[in-house]
């Protein structure tokens, strides 16, 4: 059996396959009322066909873990019973297929309060407009140009969040998901925190890296607190803020160094996998990419720490995916818009490769 096509096992958890489905928003929940942040059928839909498709493990999109922390209005959350109960329909469903539900939990801070990305691009919405609400974050640093300006969060409000990750992974864990995954990348709030760019700060969570990482550290010991001993907690990181990279870029921002230093803490801490991305919290910052270009840093983690690793970014072709893992740079891959583009690439690359996924029972035929 191809590498590809193994299965892997974290605690008592056993994935069965290296093929996983990334965080993708969908923006496609209710706005306001009861029924605000809960799944809908769009969401039943676009994830049972990828369980169907023969993924591993499906992790969904940005799951806000308050009102204020969803990225737009229109995003998912898990802070109320409602929302709860429309997942469970969900989790059954993927667990039935043989697939493991992971759900990441995230705050959106600075970032937060902003349009579907197909309408006007995803502008921000002020908080004199509908659905519009003033975000906060370490720093009152606005992240783009037309961003609202955040509230600088005080001690007693990180607290605050600290125990909504809490909450949240305790109503994840009665709606039936199984991989737990804190969203600390791509320039949401742990991110603002880590990165010496966004975050300002003069007291105990800013400044030196012990203070930039004791957020996030903090958000990691609640959340492994009430998540059970057999389960997995991952971690998505942004390795890179992408201008230290940059000779002709003068700012100071995360880097790859402060990756693999911060994972060794993580690691300490409970976490069982780095979910290895880039990006998102310098909106001018140059990229460079191409095919497999954030595998190099998922790659440097595993071999300079114990700790598993997935890769995600621009793998597309299924020898392309199989090379990664069988050559041990990541531990599996996580497929991002190749998955909303084929639901079916698992099965697809198992013909190609000689591998195996689980196939719907009403698929079968004598």
């Amino acid at each position: 059996m191809t590498s590809l096509f193994t299965p892997f096992a974290l605690r008592s958890l056993t994935i069965p396959n290296r093929i996983w489905m990334a965080s993708m928003c969908q923006y496609s929940a209710a706005p306001e009322g009861e029924a605000v942040g809960a799944p809908t059928d769009w969401h039943f839909t676009h994830l049972a066909a990828r369980a169907t498709g023969g993924t591993g493990l499906i992790i969904t999109e940005a799951t806000a873990v308050s009102p204020e922390g969803r990225i737009s209005p229109y995003d998912l959350g898990i802070w109320n019973d409602t929302q709860v109960a429309a997942f469970q329909r969900i989790t059954a469903f993927l667990k039935g297929q043989g697939v493991v539900p992971g759900i990441q939990l995230a705050h959106a801070g600075r970032k937060a309060s902003t349009e579907r990305t197909w309408v006007d691009r995803g502008r921000p919405i002020s908080p004199d407009e509908q659905y519009g609400w003033t975000p906060v974050g370490p720093s009152a640093l606005a992240f783009g140009e037309k961003s609202t300006t955040p509230r600088e969060l005080t001690q007693d409000q990180i607290q605050e969040i600290v125990q909504q990750f809490a909450e949240a992974a305790r109503r994840a864990l009665a709606t039936g998901f199984q991989v737990a995954e804190i969203h600390g990348a791509h320039g949401y709030l742990i991110h603002q925190f880590l990165s010496p760019y966004s975050n300002h700060r003069t007291d105990e969570y800013g400044g030196s890296f012990e203070n930039r990482t004791r957020f996030a550290l903090e958000v990691v010991d609640a959340v492994r607190a009430v998540w059970p001993e057999e389960l997995p907690v991952f971690f998505r990181i942004s390795a890179t803020d992408w201008v230290d990279e940059n000779p002709e870029d003068a700012r100071s921002g995360w880097t790859a160094d402060d990756t693999v230093q911060f994972a060794k803490e993580l690691q300490a801490r409970g976490v069982d996998l780095l979910d290895v991305s880039t990006g998102g919290n310098v909106p001018d910052a140059k990229i460079v990419a191409g095919p497999g270009y954030q595998v190099p840093f998922a790659e440097r983690v595993r071999v300079e720490t114990d700790l598993p690793v997935a890769a995600v970014g621009m793998i597309t072709e299924p020898a392309q995916a199989e090379a990664v893992v069988a050559s041990g740079r990541a531990d599996a891959v996580l497929l991002g818009r190749e998955l909303l583009r084929n639901p079916y690439w698992p099965r697809q690359a198992a013909a190609a490769l000689d591998g195996e996924v689980a196939t719907p029972i009403q698929y079968h035929r004598a």
